[in-house]
């Protein structure tokens, strides 16, 4: 398979991702569509290293995923919180958790 194609639907992913962001207001979709986001620069990260045969973008890529693992931890934290705080999971109550 080229990896012309993994780069479209990189591309596609990313789109999606983005545009979830933007239209959402619940705090999880929207956490959600970020990790979409973020597995679409994977995507394309190891499919830049292989067009140019390297392992350097896999490297990267493996690293992006760990510092993911931890924002899934901490991001599922806040939102357990302002759900406990305010029982809604909406990003515009979240505002709302300021001093």
């Amino acid at each position: 398979m080229n990896p012309v194609n993994y780069l479209y639907l990189a591309a596609l992913l990313f789109t999606i991702g983005a545009s979830g962001v933007l239209i959402r207001r619940n705090a999880i979709v929207v956490f959600m569509c970020i990790e979409l986001m973020l597995n679409a620069c994977n995507l394309s990260l190891v499919a830049f290293s292989r067009m140019h045969g390297n392992l350097d973008g896999q490297i990267v890529a493996f690293f992006t995923m760990v510092v993911a693992a931890a924002e899934v931890v901490v991001g599922l934290a806040i939102i357990v919180s302002l759900f406990r705080s305010r029982h809604s999971a909406s990003v515009d109550d979240a505002s709302l958790m300021k001093l």
